[in-house]
């Protein structure tokens, strides 16, 4: 079986700790590891190997974070648009044979008990060797107005066949608290996960049959597909769709363009510690799980983003959740609050109010599309940058570089720029020119100069940037060469 990893999303909900460029399956959010590395692990005990589906800019993210673990082979579809889940499924499925098993799943959701886990994807494959198309079903113990819900039409416990799963009847969208509570209370109702299991030529034909324009878009553009890194068995490892041939797909999710359509569905009803950690108040509940006794005490819950010995300070304060870093964070006489501190953002909320923050983002992407997009602190595929200072006419970036990465081969057009190496010894290109820079040594690139970092050592390269001029920000880089794939806005002239 393949798990087909799911990694879209911008992490809208989950602002600021979750950003455009750095979306919550990639945050670190329990003990150092990230949603993505225990999606990857959890589905080791099922899957054969991964196909995950990336936009090209988190591409990087994910292969760094695969890097950390000790993995089976992996496979990735690149998006240089989103167009929802059915396309980024069906894309995937044309990409494999169609007796292909698959399992479908979302990359930033939590699962804490395994068993159940591995349990309800043995049932689900079962159902999908006999053709189904499966999808799983939370079962509900509270009326939450945030998840979809899945009716069934029970099961006939009797027939052996259809004791494994039973047969959908509608999807229905996020209910009010009323409507919730009344679908706990008929029985045949489940939250939807999200995840799904099916041969991915029995996909794929409920595809033509109920979405043909889509069908016929994703065809085309694997077609497109420019050749690509193969492994032993001749499989594509990283599938880039080309721009156009993305666009002229239509845009939809899985459920409303086939599973709400198609009579193979079947849903596999599970208690497996689920969440989607979809928000603040979802992040609460588990955290508080896993906390100290002491601070289980006062019933205050704490994500620490960074290593370290500054432990928050809580004085008559109870059951607030506190995302924290570097800082110093005290509370005092305030309780159910939602606090969230990154170094460029705070967010301060009451707790159940959490569903805004995504009315918060859509005035920040109008004040400042920055701060929804990236962290103080940027990934990018050859290290990290960190903004220390940034004014009107110069803005100062500490820049790591790793062990034989470097940067693109890039210019600018209004900003000039003094770099001043830190640790680790910098291979620096300037126009012809190729030199050495180490520790206390400087260099300065002139606006226009073509220019390169790299790091042939094998530690780290940390180094001071400061850039000055009319303009300073990210999109004035116009890339001639680049090694990561990413679009270049002048070809390199040849010699």
């Amino acid at each position: 079986m393949i798990n087909i990893i799911l990694c879209g999303g911008s992490g809208t909900r989950l602002w600021p700790l979750s950003r455009t460029m750095l979306p919550k399956q990639f945050v670190r959010l329990f003990d150092g590891r990230s949603l993505f590395q225990d999606t990857v692990t959890r589905n080791e005990n099922s899957c054969d190997s991964s196909f995950i589906i990336s936009n090209t800019d988190q591409f990087f993210l994910a292969v760094d974070q695969l890097s950390e673990l000790n993995v089976a082979d992996s496979r990735f579809l690149l998006e240089p648009v989103g167009r929802n889940t059915a396309p980024a499924i069906a894309l995937a499925c044309f990409a494999l044979n169609e007796d292909d098993m698959v399992l479908v799943t979302p990359s930033d959701h939590l699962v804490k008990n395994q068993q159940a886990y591995d349990q309800a994807i043995s049932v689900a494959e079962q159902l999908a060797e006999q053709g189904a198309l499966v999808t799983f079903g939370i079962k509900p113990d509270y009326p939450e107005t945030g998840y979809g819900y899945i009716q069934s039409a029970g099961v006939d416990r009797a027939n052996e066949t259809t004791a494994l799963g039973e047969q959908v009847l509608s999807f229905k969208e996020k209910p009010s608290v009323e409507l919730a509570q009344s679908y706990i209370e008929q029985g045949n109702y489940y939250w939807n996960s999200g995840m799904f299991c099916f041969k991915a030529g029995v996909f794929l034909a409920e595809l033509e049959q109920y979405a043909p324009e889509m069908y016929q878009a994703c065809k085309r553009a694997i077609a497109a597909i420019d050749s690509a890194e193969t492994d032993s068995d001749g499989a594509r490892k990283e599938i880039r769709i080309q721009l156009e041939a993305m666009q002229a797909i239509p845009a939809d999710s899985i459920d409303y363009a086939v599973m709400e359509k198609s009579s193979k569905v079947k849903v596999v009803p599970c208690d497996m510690g689920w969440s989607d950690l979809g928000s603040f108040d979802a992040l609460f509940d588990e955290v508080k799980r896993s906390n100290t006794a002491s601070q289980a005490d006062a019933g205050n819950a704490l994500v620490a983003m960074e290593e370290g010995d500054n432990q928050p300070i809580y004085i008559d304060s109870h059951n607030n959740l506190l995302v924290s870093g570097e800082r110093q964070v005290a509370l005092i006489d305030v309780d159910d609050l939602l606090v969230v501190d990154t170094v460029d953002a705070l967010l301060i909320a009451k707790k159940g109010s959490s569903q805004k923050v995504k009315q918060v983002v859509e005035k920040i992407k109008l004040r400042s599309p920055e701060l929804a997009k990236v962290h103080n602190k940027v990934h990018r595929p050859w290290g990290t940058y960190e903004v220390l200072l940034a004014s009107e006419f110069y803005k100062i970036k500490r820049i790591v570089v790793k062990p034989g990465s470097k940067l693109s081969l890039q210019k600018h057009r209004y900003r000039n720029e003094h770099w001043v190496v830190v640790s680790g010894i910098a291979t620096v290109t300037v126009d012809e020119d190729v030199f050495l820079l180490n520790p206390n040594e400087s260099t300065y690139i002139k606006m226009g100069q073509v220019h390169r970092l790299e790091n042939k050592g094998d530690s780290d390269l940390a180094m001071i940037e400061v850039q000055m001029g009319e303009y300073t920000g990210e999109d004035d880089i116009i890339r001639i060469d680049d090694v990561y794939g990413r679009e270049v806005s002048e070809p390199k002239m040849k010699s």
